[in-house]
């Protein structure tokens, strides 16, 4: 009997280390695999370009800011290695003041005079600061507000010689035209605001600022 209770203690121990052998390999296989989430590195999404600004577009953003005397935002629109040429009149001339983008903002107040070509009749020079000739040769008139508008097409015709298509022939222009102000002169004190654009990569650049006007 002795024996018996003696082998069937064996057997209970041998099983019950076979159980726990057994329990510790299922703990082991249950076992949470390790973390396999890779962190993707992210493509930040394309920019979609600015639309390009059309001719009339940008004709009316410059003129919009000549009516404010905003030359940091005319310089916006100025050629970068041409710069912008103002003419007193419409016969355009080489020797015609140029500035470039990053002279314009500072003209306004400036105390330096300048010659800009010269005055219709009498031949003298016309020496004036930007803001003196801003007011006479420039925004002389409402020119946001024209009484009418044309793209290439010569609104404003007096005695003088317009060469603006010869001299810019490789660009555009947009005129800003009054007729005249008072009936007594028949359209003699008629103004006209040529802005001269010129094309590259699909963006246009203020090449000229062309006054017009009646002349002898």
């Amino acid at each position: 009997m002795k024996k018996i209770a003696t082998v069937l203690f064996s057997l209970l121990f041998l099983l019950s280390s076979c159980i726990i052998v057994q329990t510790g390999v299922e703990e082991e296989t249950q076992a949470p695999p390790a973390s396999t989430n890779i962190t993707q590195p992210t493509t930040p999404p394309a920019t979609e370009p600015e639309p390009t600004l059309t001719l009339e577009e940008t004709s009316e953003q410059v003129i919009n800011a000549l009516r404010a005397k905003d030359l940091a935002a005319v310089a916006e629109f100025v050629h970068p290695s041409e710069g912008v040429r103002f003419s007193p009149y419409g016969y355009v001339q080489e020797a015609h003041q140029v500035f470039m983008p990053g002279d314009l903002a500072g003209l306004a107040g400036s105390e330096d005079v300048y010659v800009w070509g010269k005055y219709d009749g009498s031949g003298e020079p016309i020496e004036l600061t930007f803001d003196a000739y801003y007011d006479e040769f420039v925004y002389t008139s409402d020119f946001a507000n024209a009484e009418q508008i044309a793209v290439n097409q010569l609104l404003g015709q007096g005695n003088t010689i317009n060469n603006i298509s010869e001299f810019y022939s490789d660009s555009s222009f947009v005129e800003y035209h009054f007729s005249g102000f008072d009936p007594e002169y028949e359209g003699m004190d008629w103004e006209s605001l040529r802005l001269v654009f010129k094309q590259e990569n699909g963006t246009w650049f203020l090449v000229g600022v062309v006054h017009d006007q009646w002349t002898i």
